[in-house]
């Protein structure tokens, strides 16, 4: 796929899904903004490793809403523009409804929901008027199988990335007449850090037996279906939920 001078920022770049998706945009010619919270070193590891020049690293905490514009100005600034936006960063916490105080409820969801659903919210707003003045650009969402099927022990992580379907769907009615494309990618369990410990032992084989392929994505298939809604000539699916589980979970 040819993205020769696009400029793109993938959030939650320096590791997992977010590292292979900057590498698959790399390699089609684009110029990258990897995004990191915490893990500078990571990210500094992921950008060595991009093929092709003009790549920078951004940092920003998308929890803080305050950030989130900054952010958007730091990418268009090392990359000369802005279009393609990844909302990748994400974070999946334990909060079992049975086994949590009412504060310790609250923290979770406070957590989740800001980093998951109101990041990218806040994100998008500033990274659509910049695209729409710019006379388009393609926003692509990472969601979750758990969006559809529920996750009994993280509800906020459920509920965050049903949201952010539903919310990317609002931006693809809102932004389709000034050419913004918005598109989501809805992986299963992918081998990353953010999984490892669940998929260890035989809860990882319980986890793999879930789909007939009797595996888990790698990073790179969820990066592919992702570099795929960004590319040309696709704009009909706007809107569009791309279900990556590997039959894990089927829906109609």
């Amino acid at each position: 796929m040819d993205f020769q001078d696009k400029k793109v920022l993938v959030t939650g770049g320096s590791r997992g899904i977010g590292r292979a998706i900057a590498q698959e945009f790399a390699a089609g010619g684009a110029r990258v903004a990897v995004h990191y919270c915490s893990n500078q070193a990571a990210a500094e590891r992921t950008l060595a490793a991009l093929p092709g020049a003009g790549h920078s690293v951004v940092q920003a905490d998308v929890s803080v809403a305050e950030a989130c514009p900054a952010l958007i100005d730091a990418a268009v600034d090392a990359l000369g523009g802005l279009d393609v936006l990844v909302n990748n960063a994400g974070i999946f916490e334990l909060h079992r409804v049975l086994e949590l105080d009412y504060a310790q409820w609250q923290q979770a969801w406070q957590r989740t929901i800001h980093t998951n659903l109101i990041g990218p919210a806040n994100l998008m707003y500033c990274a659509s008027r910049r695209m729409v003045e710019n006379g388009g650009g393609k926003i692509i969402n990472v969601s979750s199988r758990g969006a559809f099927r529920g996750e009994p022990d993280a509800p906020a992580y459920g509920a965050s990335k049903a949201g952010l379907n539903s919310l990317s769907q609002s931006f693809a009615l809102a932004l389709a007449p000034h050419g913004v494309f918005v598109g989501v990618v809805a992986p299963g369990f992918v081998e990353t850090d953010m999984a490892a410990g669940q998929l260890e032992g035989a809860a990882g084989e319980e986890i793999r037996a879930q789909s007939p392929l009797d595996r888990v994505a790698r990073p790179s298939e969820i990066a592919r279906a992702v570099v795929f809604l960004a590319s040309e000539g696709i704009g009909y699916l706007t809107g569009c939920v791309i279900d990556a589980n590997g039959a894990s979970y089927l829906r109609t």
